[in-house]
């Protein structure tokens, strides 16, 4: 696939050498020439100077071969206005942009353009760590019903397999991060320490779900 960045800060530029490693074709657009020099000596992609929600610019990056667009510069009124001229203009389905402000992040969510929220993504990572408790939602599907969250996990639960958690508390395990690494588990996966828990449930039994993993397995006590 062919993917545009705009913005070749931190963000852009690891963005943009992941990619490419993957096999994808990659061109950065940014206003300041300099930036380029994060990209190293080894990116092979196209560089572009210019502003990214120009069409001539767009066009330059190779915008209308593309398969998706991400529009990660300091600016989030260019990030936004780059992501509509993708996503409207080009026709670019797979669109991101990022967001400093989280209160303008929801309003462009409605607009239809995936965001993300530098800051109060950080700052829920980091709640995340300080405060492991509850369920922090990941995604809602459109009727908000159904959500996938992570969820805190009692250590009574270690050694335990995934299939007795599910049928405890009635959640689909979608997937575990277990040592920084995402893994899929199967019904016999075996939870260890640390293993950060995602699943789907509905969001009117959050409660009780919370309160399931807390606890423990049944009839063990717990804590």
């Amino acid at each position: 696939m062919h993917i545009v960045i705009m913005g070749c800060g931190r963000v852009g530029s690891a963005l943009a050498q992941t990619l490419e490693q993957q096999g994808h074709t990659v061109a950065v657009i940014d206003q300041d020439p300099t930036a380029f020099r994060r990209l190293g000596s080894g990116f092979g992609g196209r560089r572009v100077t210019g502003v990214g929600f120009d069409q001539d610019t767009l066009r330059e990056a190779g915008i209308e071969e593309a398969g998706a667009f991400a529009a990660v510069s300091s600016g989030d009124n260019s990030n936004i206005i780059a992501a509509r001229v993708a996503r409207e203009m080009f026709g670019i389905e797979n669109v991101a942009a990022r967001i400093y402000d989280p209160r303008r992040a929801e309003v462009y969510q409605r607009l239809g353009i995936p965001t993300v929220a530098t800051v109060r993504w950080t700052a829920d990572q980091m709640l995340r760590r300080l405060l492991p408790s509850g369920a922090e939602p990941l995604w809602r599907d459109p009727t908000g019903g159904v959500q996938l969250a992570e969820v805190h996990t009692s250590a009574a639960w270690v050694g335990h397999r995934i299939s007795r958690l599910q049928e405890e508390t009635g959640v689909r395990v979608a997937f575990l991060t277990r040592l920084g690494e995402t893994m899929l588990p199967t019904s016999q996966t075996v939870l260890q320490e640390g293993d950060l828990v995602h699943v789907m449930m509905r969001t009117d039994d959050v409660e009780k779900v919370e309160a399931a993993f807390a606890k423990g397995p049944e009839g063990e006590g717990g804590h």
